[in-house]
């Protein structure tokens, strides 16, 4: 973990580097370094990092590389907290509560075009095939995105559906990044998919892991209300399990948990946990989340380079899957 915090702290010290001085209007750009200011844990760009380095990469070639895929998370971020009506980001308030919406959009398209900018100066003779995964995955994170929108209304979910929508919406970007990184250093073909496929099971084994952590998680480590997806009828995988194995009187009683206007919170969170422990769906949560945890190592294994280097990365990977909860 200690070459990951190394590569953390170099993406911020490059992205303070950052100035806005020369440009203008000012209003388009203070909430740029805002929004970067704010933080952030920065994996995704120390990941890029981390996978050039596991092919022998050097750093300097790969940063702009790195900066361009967090200046694209966050400008992600401005606008799922418009979508969202979310008034705070790290505790801080969002772009478009402290502004207004328009600045926020418009910040946020900059931000796009510069993360492509940064993009463009890696120093790399594969900039063409890099553009291509960066530009298809932007693509892929607004699917998501407009997927789990569609969930919202949506009556009936499958459990193959909500996995594809946290395939696109969270795991593609990670595993994009991983990608890139090891294309700039000079993976080859097979070791770079291989990669690519290691981050995207382990986005996605991570998202299951943070379902069972919304119910079953201790809320002084978790550091989220416990039952909030509950709450909002969120379908997540625990749900959509339930939905799926509720019988006779179990179903009546989900119905009435999710469609209930009188049902006081607290209510709703211990009947619906008592009809998730009877069907056994965090047990059914874990071992679907094992399983692409494991597919991840799988491929982790299949990359040729030295086992020592990978270490690093099956180290990150268990730290993901062994948060206290």
């Amino acid at each position: 973990m200690q070459k990951i915090q190394k590569y953390i702290d170099y993406v911020n010290l490059s992205l303070s580097r950052i100035s806005i001085e020369n440009n203008h209007p000012k209003e388009l750009y203070i909430p740029i370094k805002y929004s970067l200011d704010l933080g952030g844990k920065r994996i995704r760009p120390a990941l890029l990092l981390l996978a050039n380095d596991l092919f022998g990469g050097k750093d300097e070639n790969a940063i702009e590389a790195a900066m361009a895929v967090e200046i694209f998370h966050n400008f992600t971020l401005i606008h799922d907290d418009i979508m969202d009506n979310a008034p705070l980001r790290r505790g801080q308030p969002t772009v478009y509560k402290k502004w207004n919406s328009t600045v926020a959009i418009l910040s946020g398209d900059v931000m796009f075009a510069q993360s492509v900018q940064h993009l463009i100066k890696s120093k790399t003779i594969h900039l063409a095939e890099i553009l291509d995964i960066f530009s298809q995955t932007a693509i892929e994170v607004c699917e998501g995105q407009q997927i789990d929108m569609n969930f919202e209304t949506q009556k009936k979910v499958s459990i193959e559906e909500y996995l594809k929508m946290i395939e696109l919406k969270t795991s593609v970007l990670l595993a994009a990044s991983l990608k890139i990184g090891a294309i700039i250093g000079d993976s080859g073909t097979e070791n770079a998919n291989h990669i690519y496929e290691f981050g995207k099971n382990l986005g996605i084994a991570f998202q299951l892991m943070d379902d069972v952590l919304d119910l079953y998680g201790n809320p002084k480590t978790f550091g989220k209300q416990v039952g909030g997806d509950i709450i909002s009828n969120k379908k997540t995988f625990l749900l959509l399990k339930a939905v799926e194995l509720a019988k006779g009187e179990q179903k009546n009683e989900l119905e009435f948990c999710l469609n209930s206007s009188v049902i006081d919170n607290e209510s709703k969170i211990k009947r619906v946990t008592k009809i998730f422990d009877s069907l056994q769906i965090k047990q059914h949560a874990e071992t679907e989340m094992n399983h692409f945890f494991n597919s991840a190592i799988s491929h982790l294994d299949s990359i040729e380079a030295p086992s020592e280097k990978k270490k690093v990365f099956e180290d990150f990977a268990k730290s993901l899957m062994l948060r206290v909860n």
